[in-house]
């Protein structure tokens, strides 16, 4: 499998963004799969877009993006972190 791009997004695009970027590449790498992590603040998400193969956001994205994404506070809270894995390994498969 290629190296696949994935955009974080929260609020400020520094600090969850870094915790969340740094969780999943890590899980992904125990995965199989090679990402290339790009940052950024939930309202430049749309300027970001190209190349991205996935969105992984803290924060609500617009509805109307041409590319998957993921809303989830799971690797904030630790609750839920398996199943927001197991649906992002499932949408870079594809």
């Amino acid at each position: 499998m290629s190296k696949k791009t994935v955009l974080f997004a929260c609020g400020t695009g520094i600090a969850t963004s870094t915790v969340v970027a740094n969780a999943v590449t890590e899980a992904m790498k125990e995965r199989g799969i090679t990402i290339e992590p790009r940052q950024c603040k939930a309202t430049e998400v749309r300027s970001e877009l190209t190349g991205v193969d996935l969105i992984v956001s803290t924060t609500q994205l617009p509805s109307d993006l041409d590319v998957p994404s993921i809303v989830t506070l799971a690797f904030l809270t630790g609750m839920g972190k398996a199943e927001a894995l197991d649906k992002i390994e499932g949408e870079l498969r594809k």
